[in-house]
Formats: C-alpha cells, sequence, structure tokens
C-alpha cells in the first residue's frame, strides 16, 4: 500500500445515501462526506418500489464533486440487501421492488408450499424474513424471471458504473439462494422453485477490480477510475470497519433495524434461527484502523478466503 491514497465510496441506505472519500495512511482513515441525499420507497399502484434513478443520478453527482476537489484511486458501491433489479439486453426491467412491500409475504407461501422452512434454513441458514429475495421472486411472472441477470441494488449500481455485471458475495448471501456451507449458489433449490440459474453469476468476493467508470458515467464524473466491489452489503463493511478482534467480541449493527452477531469462520446454526447471516471477508482490510465507520468501501481487501457473521 502508498504512503497515502485516496478511494470513493457510494454508500447507500435504505432511508439516504451518501458519497465519501477516504483517505488512507498506514496507520490512519480519515472520512469526507462528499454528498448526502434522501432515499424514499414510492408507492406506486405496483407496489413499493425504489427510484433507483434517482439514487444513481445522485450517486453520479457526488462522484463528480469528489473528483473535481482531489484525485482518487477507486470507486465501490455498498447498500442495504435483499432487493434486486432484473436486467435484460443491457436495460432494467421495470422499477424494483422495496422490501416493505407486502408482496414478500404471499411469496413466502408459495415457497413453503414447496420447501418447507426447516429446509431452507438447513441449507442457507437465514431466518425468516418475508422480504428475503427467494419470497420477492416467487412472487414474479415468469416474463420477468425471461432477464439476464439479478443484480443486488449494490451491483445494479456497480453495472451502470462499469457495464460489467456480477453479484458480489456479501449481497449475494443474503437472497436466500445460497449455500451456506459451499459459499455457492443453490442450483437444486433453485430449480425446485424454478428461479432460472443463469440469473446469477459466480459470487464474487469483495476488493475485485469489476472494470473502470464507463460511457456516460465517466463523462459526467470526469475521470475514469476502477471500479471495485465493496463488501457490498452494508453490514458487512459496517462490521469490517469495526476495530476489534473477531475472535473475543461481538458487535451491534444499528440502521433502519439492529443486528447483533459475531464474526466466525464457519457457519454455526443454533435450534432457533438467529436474526441473520451475512458472508464476510476473512482478513480484515489493511484499509481499517481504530475509528473507522463504514469506510472501507473501497478498500482492497487481500485475501479471497470468507468468514460469516452468524449470530451466537
Amino acid at each position: 500500500m502508498p504512503a497515502s491514497l485516496s478511494v470513493a465510496a457510494i454508500d447507500l441506505g435504505a432511508t439516504s445515501g451518501r458519497v465519501m472519500i477516504g483517505r488512507l495512511t498506514r496507520d490512519r482513515l480519515d472520512l469526507t462526506q462528499v454528498a448526502r441525499f434522501a432515499n424514499h420507497p414510492v408507492a406506486l399502484p405496483s407496489g413499493l418500489h425504489w427510484d433507483v434513478v434517482h439514487l444513481y443520478a445522485e450517486a453520479l453527482a457526488g462522484l463528480r464533486a469528489a473528483a473535481a476537489s482531489e484525485e482518487w484511486a477507486s470507486v465501490a458501491v455498498d447498500a442495504w440487501a435483499v432487493d434486486y433489479g432484473l436486467v435484460r439486453d443491457g436495460a432494467l426491467q421495470g422499477v424494483p421492488f422495496a422490501y416493505r412491500d407486502a408482496r414478500g409475504a404471499r411469496g413466502a407461501e408459495r415457497v413453503h408450499a414447496q420447501v418447507p422452512f426447516a429446509s431452507l434454513y438447513e441449507r442457507t441458514g437465514l431466518q425468516f424474513l418475508p422480504f428475503t429475495t427467494l419470497y420477492q421472486l416467487a412472487t414474479e411472472p415468469p416474463a420477468a424471471l425471461a432477464a439476464d441477470r439479478l443484480l443486488m441494488i449494490p451491483d445494479l449500481m456497480t453495472y451502470w458504473l462499469s457495464g460489467e455485471a456480477v453479484n458480489e458475495v456479501t449481497n449475494a448471501s443474503t437472497t436466500g439462494l445460497m449455500d451456506a456451507r459451499t459459499r455457492t449458489w443453490d442450483a437444486v433449490l433453485m430449480a425446485r422453485l424454478g428461479i432460472p440459474s443463469g440469473l446469477v453469476g459466480t459470487p464474487v468476493e469483495p476488493g475485485v477490480q469489476v472494470g473502470v467508470l464507463r460511457g456516460a458515467a465517466a463523462r459526467h464524473v470526469g475521470a475514469e477510475v476502477p471500479v471495485l466491489t465493496a463488501a457490498s452489503h452494508d453490514t458487512a463493511s459496517a462490521v469490517l470497519a469495526v476495530p476489534m478482534d473477531p475472535d473475543r467480541a461481538a458487535y451491534i449493527s444499528c440502521g433502519t433495524w439492529g443486528l447483533v452477531g459475531v464474526e466466525a469462520s464457519a457457519p454455526n446454526r443454533p435450534r432457533t434461527p438467529c436474526s441473520t447471516s451475512t458472508t464476510m471477508p476473512s482478513s480484515r482490510p489493511a484499509t481499517c484502523q481504530p475509528g473507522s465507520r463504514r469506510g472501507c468501501a473501497s478498500g482492497r481487501l487481500p485475501s479471497r478466503r470468507a468468514r460469516r457473521a452468524w449470530c451466537g
């Protein structure tokens, strides 16, 4: 790592988003908020949706302001979990639903009629939450599932920035479609539920360069810089930024809802399903130093091995 490095991060939450610049030295991370903007779901006749075009436009404006103030080496995106966009022939199909839309409950009934929840939990390690991605997918019409790719919200933003469609592993682990032991998509489960396996690609670890700012994005921002994967589930990025010994500490993450958990080297399923789980990178980035919070979204993660955050 050079003596100093500046990176950009797009951090999207369920009520607001922001663009940050992180300035990294060997023993310090300084954060500057360049832009902050509201994020509110929109009630349409079809249900509750996210205005992802608004979020993308605000993120681009923030990156442009960041590029005008200083040079930075890369950009990455983190966001909330479970919600997604479907892309076909390079274009977003429809408007992504918000997880608070009521359709998830209908989807859960359809899924559990085919696969009991106990079996789902054994495969994925996820507590029952009616807005989990697989329940949302169960409500999609067949024409929607004829899309080329399913991209979680941060993956969708990465796609628009770089033109590269990837499924980052920490957000993929919240879909209810990933095998918790193998860290790969559960093809048997997807086939049983009628979800085409071609919708998803091999999960990509955080810290991987997927491309560079391209086309209209590069022209608007005024820079062509590498686009990286972050630990794109915002909880994963937040936990990585906590200056703690993962073998001796637990974490409490408070946002639009609260999570309590630990980092562990392998899944540990209790008899009663816990609050949530998410795949975590195994090595803490060298750029995550005491005092940082969510500031490692664009930091390079040196290890391709992984930890998972599981409830104790």
